[in-house]
């Protein structure tokens, strides 16, 4: 279509920004509202039922979404004005950035931007899961990046091309039969000619993140070869990767789809390691503040290198008594350790900050529940987990000072997976406040002495 139609009298067409075999996407302007959007016209193939289907369907599942993480519908309609071409298109929110394809031209992308990336693309298809809508076509050129940039320290994706997308529940036999999605993503239920389910999303939604982090295709070459390759062999995850993102990429790419986890754990996990990553001062410059501001907190009042305190000793042993579990412990969390001011249950005094659950629950704004660790997406690589401790359940709730700092935790702990109610949470954050309101009273005591 030439720049400059006017479509349905309302969209100005302006250059073409994206083509497949079904339809092109051009950048165009409303000259009804005045906003810049994005028109995606279909190949006109009037006798062809299953295109027109496949619109109508896409038109449908785009209508009822609404959601950060997928582009927007705005408007769908047909052009009429040349009687003997119907021009059917839908109108979209125009996301002004590369899709991941191209940007992976330039290179692997760094492990902060895939976890911000990931974790938008996750949450969005734990969304549409829940809306009982599969995607079937995760690729990198269905991820659309928002603004990116070298610079960027919060890179946004959303998700485009629900064309494939199926309805879960639904009669499967307006379906095409064959195989939907790009080759070199599919997952083995979906090579093998299967059903594909939300697990087949996780699988390739693995693929694209391991591709972002590597720089490398899992399974190149020919659609037939590159189909084929998955269902004998698992692909390659590169041991140079940090163990969080070996283990969840592992449980993503496993070929039982019963094995995979669900969209809501990967985005948990991911949002996880964004928030771990501006914990280790990787990603935000203003991070060492906020620590130095958190250690001049912990100095203040004055819980390292102190004796043990018996006082909150026998609020953790009270803790393990009201929840029925081994271990409960108060910690103060240093630069590189983490403290047992209090550790019922355990001879441990104390362990290397990185290893250690509290320094990732001292991020949190309220309590972090952890109820099957070697389950969740967020633990299951934490050598507390995976070794010889066998954590299998973590409860924290900071010790949040007045001025908004978090000393350490509250937190109690099982070698079982267990539920943990709101009422339970109620009742550790209420254990965690007696011990801060000590904390507090000490501090006073303190100074009213030294004035």
């Amino acid at each position: 279509m030439e720049s400059g139609f006017l479509l349905s009298g309302r969209y100005r067409i302006g250059a073409s920004i994206g083509r497949g075999s079904q339809s092109t996407v051009y950048s165009a302007y409303d000259e009804l509202l005045q906003r810049d959007v994005a028109v995606k016209l279909f190949r006109s193939d009037a006798g062809d039922l299953d295109h027109t289907r496949r619109q109508g369907q896409e038109v449908r599942i785009l209508a009822g979404m609404s959601h950060h993480a997928l582009v927007t519908l705005f408007d769908a309609g047909a052009d009429l004005s040349d009687p003997e071409s119907r021009r059917t298109y839908l109108v979209m929110e125009l996301v002004r950035g590369q899709d991941l394809r191209h940007r992976a031209v330039q290179g692997p992308l760094s492990a902060a931007h895939m976890a911000h990336i990931g974790y938008d693309l996750a949450d969005g298809l734990s969304y549409i899961h829940h809306h009982g809508i599969v995607h079937r076509d995760i690729k990198p050129a269905n991820i659309l990046l928002v603004d990116y940039s070298s610079d960027d320290r919060r890179p946004r994706a959303k998700l485009t091309d629900f064309g494939v997308a199926a309805i879960m529940g639904h009669n499967r036999s307006d379906d095409d039969g064959g195989t939907s999605g790009t080759p070199a993503y599919l997952s083995p239920e979906q090579a093998s000619g299967g059903p594909a389910g939300p697990a087949s999303d996780i699988y390739s939604l693995g693929l694209v993140l391991l591709e972002g982090l590597t720089g490398k295709m899992a399974y190149p070459g020919a659609p037939i070869q590159s189909a084929v390759a998955r269902l004998l062999h698992d692909p390659q995850i590169p041991e140079e990767l940090a163990p969080m993102w070996v283990a969840l990429l592992s449980s993503m790419l496993s070929r039982d789809p019963a094995a995979r986890p669900q969209a809501r754990e990967v985005s948990l996990a991911l949002r996880q390691e964004v928030i771990n990553g501006a914990g280790r001062h990787r990603q935000h410059p203003a991070a060492p503040a906020d620590e130095a501001g958190r250690m001049r907190a912990v100095e203040r009042y004055r819980i390292l290198d102190t004796p043990a305190d018996g006082a909150f000793d026998r609020i953790a042993a009270l803790a393990a008594r009201v929840f029925s579990v081994p271990v409960a412990i108060v910690s103060v969390v240093d630069h590189d350790r983490i403290w047992f001011k209090a550790h019922h249950g355990t001879d441990v005094a104390q362990i290397g900050r990185d290893p250690g659950l509290c320094a990732s629950a001292i991020l949190q704004d309220g309590p972090w529940i952890i109820e099957d660790a070697a389950r969740d997406a967020r633990t299951l690589a934490n050598p507390l987990v995976a070794g010889e401790f066998g954590l299998q359940f973590y409860a924290g709730v900071p010790l949040r000072t007045p001025d908004g700092h978090n000393l350490g935790t509250f937190c109690i702990l099982d070698r079982e997976p267990r539920e943990f109610s709101p009422e339970d949470t109620k009742t550790l954050e209420d254990l965690a406040a007696i011990v801060m309101n000590d904390l507090e009273m000490r501090l006073q005591s303190r100074q009213a002495i030294a004035s």
